[in-house]
């Protein structure tokens, strides 16, 4: 990335700064902006739980003075009970912290440097309550840049996707977990800070608890999901998200439902900003925004809405790989969403192979009865590219798993948007999962994963109601997978792969099911084909390089550490995946502050054992000034029967080596056709 000093306008950096909220809780802030001589700017909020002090500073320096120096005022706020903001954070979206960024907004707009006209973005979380707000349509609010989140919670979120609890639910809970655990800055809020993370490791509590209490669709889930009336948002929407991320879905629904002006943009990257973006090419992202928010915050008439609305990297094939650098691709673009471009060509499934579309197939059935460890080349459900997270060759996994194969392609195939396998089929047990994968499979055998699908097969009408299957009954069921955009080149196979579990990335079924796939025309494998003509509807580099200011200066005292480690035990036949992230000892040398987090995860079957299920982590954040030194240490362990999920967790904070707080959680939830 281009390092930017020299900026339109002169930057003025607040810090410390204290936004009051009407019930008396004080919001900790740090604020970008052009220099007071100037005219009043428009406003651009991040509310975020990840400390602007400290662990989003160095990427916050490289975003928000960006936009300041092109004539914007950039706020990075913590939200109640993080960083150095009052109060307690006790889950995340929740009614409070919605009220919370409509008071600050307000805010904002009241200021002096401030034209009373605001924006709102962010990555993830910034991403999702962005989203959230505009639906909520606060007096000042312009528009939204929204990257990496969704429109549903329930559907297309960390917790669970196809009605299948996911793997990430457990580790993004730990994580938040760890996060809340974490005290304040004495040099900030001076003495109140003991106070202040008491309430913290008193109140923020154990969020998986609660997550795994809702295993539907239920109101809990619909709270916060825009999807559920998209005609609220009346602000312009900018989407953006990355193939290896785990929320490119909301782009296409956000462009095919919204009715106010709007721009898609997914890239091959991870759970990135794109001009950080991994794997590359990262792009001119934040000179992207600066034109988006002219035209939207200023109004300005340039040509940013001159673009088509969606706007991909179509991958080009390569080796499967845990991490790649770059992507090889070129930019497509389509002028609205649904495209009219798009053939959805159907293809029957027969014994082990995908037929041509409108081919007739012989009457047949296979079936398939996965072992536990299908699944552990599957990577993470949302990558981050640290530890390498992508999916590994998918030979083994296919090894128990239904398979079936193209020929081999005599001509360039392309694919935009998501592909999904229809299945007509039995069951042997009244609970069942299935995951369908397509794999680009090259010549000499190896297999990459382009994308894949879960469904909890009990969810037959929809998510927010479950109900038994009947053994032997024959159902049909529809599993979409996600949205990609991919080139397959001659002489490759495509190859369809259908299994009963994708352990750790989902959790597996109380008991082993036997699948039976009738093959009879009606299971189906669906693509999304698009043209591979040169009717693209962009230019070939559509976008700048990538750019930003210069990062805040720190010191690496402890190196980093990555590990994710595939291991089996041949004498008891228990299987894992050890993850280690470890990001080190960091020194802000403009705070003085040093800081160092390490998360240990692991997930272990044993045999084919369907009680052996096992995820455990372990969290340490530990900061660092001179004679303060304090540490938060969590644990989570999560197990099944066939009955209940068991949760169990603890909390140790730590001061200058002395335990000052000691919590332990152990729970008991029913299992709902999970």
């Amino acid at each position: 990335m281009r390092h930017v000093t020299a900026l339109p306008h002169k930057v003025v950096e607040d810090h410390g700064v204290v936004i009051p909220l009407s019930d008396g809780t004080r919001l900790a802030a740090r604020i970008w902006r052009p220099d007071s001589s100037e005219e009043p700017v428009p406003a651009i909020l991040e509310f975020i739980p990840y400390r602007q002090r400290d662990l989003t500073a160095q990427r916050d320096s490289t975003i928000h003075p960006y936009l300041a120096g092109h004539g914007y005022a950039c706020a990075r706020v913590d939200l109640r009970g993080s960083g150095d903001s009052e109060g307690a954070l006790e889950d995340e979206y929740l009614e409070q912290e919605l009220r919370d960024a409509e008071e600050v907004l307000a805010w904002l707009a009241a200021q002096p440097w401030c034209s009373g006209t605001t924006g709102m973005m962010g990555i993830s979380w910034g991403g999702f309550n962005a989203l959230q707000v505009a639906a909520r349509r606060p007096e000042s609010l312009g528009a939204i840049v929204t990257l990496c989140s969704t429109d549903d919670r329930y559907a297309d979120d960390v917790h669970y996707m196809g009605g299948c609890l996911l793997g990430d639910n457990l580790s993004w809970a730990s994580t938040m977990f760890a996060y809340t655990s974490c005290p304040p800055d004495p040099a900030v809020v001076g003495d109140r800070w003991r106070e202040m993370w008491q309430e913290r490791l008193s109140h923020s509590g154990l969020w998986l608890d609660t997550w795994l209490r809702h295993q539907l669709r239920d109101d809990y889930w619909r709270h916060g999901s825009v999807c559920e009336d998209l005609s609220d948002i009346e602000v312009p929407v900018m989407a953006v998200s990355g193939w290896a991320d785990g929320y490119s879905n909301a782009v296409f629904r956000l462009m095919e439902g919204l009715s106010v002006p709007r721009l898609g943009l997914i890239g091959p990257w991870s759970h990135k900003y794109p001009h950080l973006g991994v794997p590359g090419p990262a792009i001119g992202f934040l000179q992207q925004c600066v034109r988006w928010w002219d035209r939207w915050l200023k109004g300005v008439e340039n040509d940013v809405m001159d673009e088509p609305m969606v706007r991909t990297w179509m991958q080009e094939s390569v080796p499967p790989s845990t991490s790649y650098e770059e992507r090889p691709g070129r930019w497509v673009g389509e002028p609205r969403w649904p495209s009219p471009r798009i053939d959805r060509r159907t293809h029957p499934l027969a014994k082990d192979r995908i037929t041509a579309p409108g081919s007739e197939v012989d009457s047949d059935s296979a079936s398939v009865e996965s072992p536990l460890t299908v699944g552990q080349y599957a990577g993470k459900w949302c990558s981050y590219n640290a530890p390498p997270d992508l999916p590994y060759d998918q030979r083994e996994d296919d090894g128990g798993s239904l398979v079936f194969d193209s020929d081999k392609l005599t001509e360039r195939l392309e694919i935009l948007g998501a592909p999904a396998v229809n299945l007509e089929f039995t069951v042997d047990r009244p609970t069942a999962m299935v995951c369908v994968r397509l794999s680009d499979v090259a010549p000499d055998g190896r297999a990459t994963r382009v994308t894949y699908g879960l469904l909890n097969l009990t969810h037959s009408e929809d998510h927010s109601q479950a109900q038994d299957l009947v053994p032997g009954k024959r159902y049909r069921a529809s599993v979409p997978m996600n949205g990609v955009a991919q080139a397959f080149p001659p002489g490759h196979r495509l190859r369809v792969s259908v299994s009963t579990s994708y352990w750790p990335l989902a959790w597996p079924p109380p008991e082993p099911v036997l699948l039976t796939v009738l093959l009879e025309g009606e299971s189906t494998l669906v693509l999304p084909v698009r043209p591979t003509d040169s009717s693209d509807q962009v230019a070939p580099q559509p976008f700048g390089e990538a750019e930003g200011t210069p990062p805040l200066e720190s010191t690496r005292l402890v190196p980093d550490e990555h590990q994710w480690k595939v291991e089996r035990d041949l004498v008891d036949y228990e299987s894992s995946l050890k993850v280690v992230k470890d990001l080190g000892m960091v020194r802000f040398e403009d705070i003085d502050l040093d800081v160092s987090r390490r998360a240990d995860e692991v997930y272990t079957v044993r045999n084919n054992d369907f009680t052996s299920p096992k995820g455990t982590t372990e969290w340490r954040m530990r900061f660092k000034r001179g004679g303060w030194d304090v540490e938060t240490v969590t644990t989570t362990e999560l197990t099944s029967t066939p009955e209940a999920f068991h949760l169990n967790a603890t909390l140790d904070a730590y001061e200058n080596g002395d335990r000052v707080t000691a919590r332990t959680w152990n729970t008991v939830i029913p299992r709902n056709h999970l």
